[in-house]
Parts: structure tokens; sequence; C-alpha cells
């Protein structure tokens, strides 16, 4: 969580708030992955793509 929050104040401080859109199109794409790979919906999800 102290990660989540250093980065937040880093985008905060620095005025960097293009990269905000970035991470979080990273994480979505993350817990995609871990959804896919473990999950009973991961047939469903393939047939989006």
């Amino acid at each position: 969580m102290t990660f989540l929050k250093d980065l937040f104040g880093l985008l905060k401080e620095r005025k960097k708030w293009w990269l905000l859109p970035i991470i979080l199109v990273l994480l979505l794409i993350g817990v995609l992955v871990v959804l896919t790979s473990t999950t009973a919906i991961a047939p469903f999800i393939y047939t989006l793509f």
C-alpha cells in the first residue's frame, strides 16, 4: 500500500498526470492476465479478443 501512496505522491509532486492512464491500463491488463490464467472465466474472456 505504501508503494501506491508513494507513486501517487510522485505523480502529484512532479505534475506527471499523463502517467496515470498508462499505469491504470497496465494494472488492468495485469488483472486480466491473472484472471484468465486461474479461473473458469478464461474461455469467456479469450472469446472477447
